[in-house]
């Protein structure tokens, strides 16, 4: 029974004696009934006191272990009729042991089928258990106004042993139970309902509303210092700190981490072993979408005949391609430099960072001996590196990932001839499309059944056609087994695969693996500090890792790697690290929008329909075609149709978006709408009140919120309106 029909039910079952009682005559929930039934139980009581209390007990074990809604009443009533000491221990220990009973049935009879049943609130709830189950489970025992019986029906979940389940759920349990008691205690001496405007009873039930208020954040607290001073024990704390904050990567995430540090007042240090400006700026966003630009530029030029421009073959100097590139880098540069973040008066110290204690941070620079810096916070901003597949033959065919192929084309004065991309990520549908534009041929292999994974089938669909109208070869459902090197300096190199047609041999000059990023971890000292470096480290929702002093930010903490989700949570990290003891702001990452820099361009925020099917959730899609958008045709050459379309996702009957996708030209600059407008908890109704420029590419959003709508225009008023109107005309 969910928790509306429970208050329903109670509501009419209170309704039904109310009307009975006055029926009957008899206020049945009057304070005269109540009180006529507290002495009947005292006297029960003080006649056979321990059947009472056996009575009681094994009432409150049964309610306990069934998980009845409302035992707190019986936990009032104990206080009442039983006293505040017996009360307290028979409460304490019934509603443990109840609780054990329902975990080991769900344990040993359930389990298989609560497993298939919950949802992703309780699926959280599990995940949370099995990382930290002590902690977690003595956090959520604490806060009274936690379900009881979901507790222990997750716990069933869990391998947590019974000894320490029960252990814990009696600690956790008894500060609430306590104050349960005490208030039965209050309620037991009034004796009119005048009594409860007195000054000394208000005093009382207020004095226990606020201990049931303050409770879970005293425990919450309490339980993280505690927590803290455990990860912390096994090293010795610096007297004084040379920092205020020691920022690890000078990437996207660490430079904002600087920067908020240092305009905050505190003394900061910025540790970088190679480039300022990390992955994006040196070798990934700003150069692959300079690329990019010329690319779509040499696409355009070949389809000026279209818009009635004659402009000739189109010819790519590449070289001077690449030289645009770097112009690009040189002229950013600037904003990320060792410079300009000194003269905000952060310390920028060149040198690999090696973690020592949660403190204290050795510099290791080539040729000189080791230093030492300390601080009382630290934030690992250290990015991700790429992940190579395991090919036979790859170590040797000189093959690129995305943080070396610059340096390979800019050492290129021709395009690539033949190019093999493995991958079919944003990475390598952007660099397959790219260069096949400027004159490669590339065959772009993906080992699943669609490009861009993460994507909606539709979505994956419209980019595969555009990828393949550009002249890329794609083979999806194929797997690279082997690279075999030429024969001879004019034999090329193959990229052997096995696909749903058999084996093929690739030819290639080169071959770029754009098979994802892993975080950037290793050779930092973070294993014998305790934290697993396996995978992007496990933080908090305020971003703190499991070493207190330390929090992480960007691609060491996952799960979106992107620069400005980097960005994002260099804010949040930093922030918190500073004020730890003051307050916190959880990481928001729910509205962080994605973009893949393709042709058409594809950008996202919120939940994709397999997302959102994954999760359970309930949802409407309204998609409006961009070939209907009047700027679409204006921008269109001859003869060809307008790609893409914008795809809404809304909560049933409501215009509250839980995700967006748009798929067309410049898609990325037209979610900006949509992020603002679900970031603030606008729905489509407020997009579709907004006035928008004709013709633009931005009424797309007010035309998607149209056919919303008039999807969910009420029929039943409408009739009657067309009925007054025909009315009205006589």
């Amino acid at each position: 029974m969910n928790s509306k029909r429970a208050w329903r039910l109670a509501l009419a079952l209170m309704f039904g004696l109310a009307l009975l009682g006055a029926w009957k005559g008899q206020d049945w929930l009057g304070l005269e009934r109540v009180q006529a039934l507290y002495l009947d139980l005292q006297a029960w009581h003080a006649q056979a006191p321990w059947t009472v209390r056996g009575a009681y007990f094994a009432l409150y074990v049964l309610l306990a272990s069934a998980a009845v809604p409302g035992i707190v009443v019986l936990t009032l009533a104990g206080g009442a009729v039983l006293g505040w000491g017996w009360a307290l221990l028979l409460v304490s220990f019934a509603s443990s042991l109840g609780a054990t009973l329902t975990m080991l049935l769900v344990r040993h009879v359930f389990a298989d089928a609560l497993r298939a049943r919950m949802g992703p609130r309780v699926r959280s709830l599990a995940r949370g258990f099995e990382r930290e189950g002590t902690y977690y489970l003595l956090s959520l025992r604490l806060i009274p106004l936690v379900p009881f019986g979901l507790i222990n029906l997750v716990m069933g979940l869990t391998r947590m042993p019974v000894r320490r389940f029960y252990a814990l759920t009696q600690c956790g349990m008894l500060p609430a139970t306590l104050i349960y008691v005490q208030a039965g205690t209050q309620l037991a001496a009034l004796r009119s309902v005048s009594e409860v405007l007195q000054p000394a009873v208000l005093a009382a039930l207020l004095s226990l509303a606020t201990a049931l208020a303050v409770l879970p954040l005293l425990a919450r607290r309490g339980l993280r210092w505690l927590q803290q001073r455990r990860a912390l024990a096994p090293w010795k704390r610096p007297q004084r700190f040379d920092y205020n904050l020691v920022v690890i990567g000078a990437g996207a995430g660490g430079l904002v981490s600087a920067y908020v540090a240092a305009h905050a007042g505190a003394r900061v240090a910025l540790v970088e072993s190679g480039a300022m400006g990390g992955d994006c700026l040196n070798h990934g966003c700003v150069p692959s979408k300079a690329l990019i630009q010329s690319a779509r530029v040499a696409h355009q030029a070949r389809q000026a005949q279209g818009y009635g421009v004659h402009a000739g073959a189109v010819q790519v100097d590449f070289a001077a391609v690449m030289a645009r590139v770097r112009s690009v880098i040189a002229a950013i540069a600037p904003k990320d430099s060792a410079q300009r973040y000194q003269a905000m008066g952060v310390d920028v110290l060149q040198a690999r960072a090696l973690l020592l204690d949660p403190w204290t941070v050795q510099l290791q620079r080539p040729g000189q001996a080791p230093t030492h810096i300390s601080a009382r916070r630290i934030v690992l901003a250290t990015g991700a590196r790429p992940v190579v597949p395991d090919i036979p033959g790859l170590q040797g065919s000189g093959y690129v990932t995305s943080d070396t192929l610059l340096d390979y084309l800019n050492g290129c004065a021709q395009v690539p001839a033949r190019v093999a991309v493995l991958g079919g990520g944003p990475v390598g549908c952007e660099l397959a499309q790219a260069l096949a534009r400027l004159g490669a041929q590339v065959a772009l292999v993906e080992a699943g059944a669609q490009l861009l994974a993460r994507e909606d089938a539709d979505v994956s669909a419209l980019v595969q056609q555009a990828l393949a109208q550009d002249g890329v070869h794609i083979h999806l459902a194929t797997r690279a087994v082997a690279c075999v090197p030429g024969d001879g300096p004019q034999s090329p190199k193959t990229l052997q695969v096995q696909g749903p047609q058999g084996t093929a041999a690739l030819p290639f000059d080169l071959l770029i693996c754009a098979t994802g990023r892993q975080a950037q971890l290793q050779g930092m000292g973070l294993e014998a500090l305790g934290i697993d470096t396996a995978q992007p480290l496990q933080t908090s929702a305020f971003l703190q890792t499991l070493m207190p002093t330390i929090y992480a930010a960007g691609d060491a903490a996952g799960p979106m790697q992107f620069t400005h989700a980097a960005a994002h949570q260099a804010w949040f990290a930093t922030v918190n690290a500073l004020l730890e003891g003051l307050g916190a702001f959880r990481a928001d990452r729910v509205d962080l929008p994605t973009a893949v820099f393709v042709a058409p361009q594809v950008a996202r925020v919120g939940y994709t329909e397999q997302a959102a099917q994954a999760r359970g959730l309930a949802y409407e899609v309204t998609l409006f075609p961009l070939a209907e958008l009047d700027r679409a045709l204006c921008d269109a050459p001859q003869g060809s149709a307008p790609l893409g379309f914008v795809k809404v996702l809304t909560v049933p009957g409501r215009d509250r978006m839980l995700g967006v996708c748009i798929v067309g030209e410049q898609a990325a600059e037209l979610l900006a709408p949509y992020v603002l407008a679900m970031r603030h908890g606008l729905g489509l109704k407020a997009i579709l009140g907004t006035v928008h420029i004709y013709p633009t590419w931005a009424e797309s959003a007010k035309s998607v919120a149209g056919l919303w709508q008039r999807a969910h225009l009420p029929q039943g008023s409408l009739r009657w309106l067309k009925r007054w109107h025909d009315w009205r005309r006589g």
